[in-house]
Order: structure tokens, then sequence, then C-alpha cells
């Protein structure tokens, strides 16, 4: 009897004290995708991923990311469509924890062929830099917020 209960706590302190955790993993969702272009959901940060359009290097995907506080994922929808009516069209600039974010609009002249594009640049470390999206059209917006 004193072997098995030997026995026994030596597996539980083996079990216990183990290299290896099992740790809890989060789903990836890929939301809606234009093209190169598409928005990843990791819990509740939106990750958005868009094609530059200006490249030295192979690497002409970029990103900016924030989480959904306050639902900034539909109000970043509202104002990016909110520019589309906006008369005359006019660049909004944003602020997100890590970059800066201009919605560039041009095309007002001909309804439905206004276009916007994300001209992205770093607070810290990229700041001179800005990266510039292709242009997206109302529906392609629409199908990469999933509206």
């Amino acid at each position: 009897m004193k072997k098995i209960i030997t026995l026994a706590a030596l597996f539980f302190s083996f079990v216990s004290f183990a290299q290896v955790k099992v740790l809890e993993t989060v789903p990836v969702e890929k939301l809606g995708k234009v093209n190169n272009n598409y928005i990843q959901k990791i819990g509740d940060e939106y990750t958005v991923y868009y094609t530059i359009v200006q490249s030295d290097d192979d690497s002409t995907l970029r990103k900016f990311s924030f989480k959904n506080i306050d639902n900034a994922y539909n109000s970043l929808y509202s104002i990016i469509m909110g520019g589309f009516t906006a008369t005359p069209l006019y660049d909004i600039k944003l602020e997100l924890p890590n970059n800066y974010i201009w919605l560039h609009y041009t095309g007002n002249v001909v309804p439905d062929k206004a276009t916007v594009q994300f001209m992205v640049s770093g607070k810290e470390r990229d700041a001179a830099t800005n990266n510039v999206s292709e242009p997206f059209v109302k529906d392609q917006i629409n199908k990469l917020f999933q509206k």
C-alpha cells in the first residue's frame, strides 16, 4: 500500500510541475477580404492588412491594429463611410495607439466613384515613412468590413 501511495504521489508531482503547459488559445477570425486586403480579428483586437501602392521591396502588405474599445470597429467603419458622403470630400486624420491614419478621399465628381485610401504613418519608429493603400470604392469598404 505504501508503494502505491508513493507511486501516486510521485506521479502527481510530475504532472503538476511539467514543462509543457496548455494555454488558452484565442480564435483568429478573418473578416472581409478585397483583393489582398483583409481584416483579421483576434480576441478584441482588429488588424487591417492593406496593399500599398508604391513599394521598393517585395513585401507590399502592411497593417495597422486597434482594440475594439468603445465599439471602435464600427466607429471606424462609420467614419470611413461618412467621408464618402461629405461635400466636398476632405481628408480625415485618425489617431490609433501606434499609428496616425489619414483617410484620403478622391473623385467626388461622379457619384459612386469616390475612393478612399489609407495613408498610415507610425507614431514612433517609422514616423517619417508613410504607407498609402490602394484606393477603395464604397462597395469594397462594405465588403472589407463585412457590412
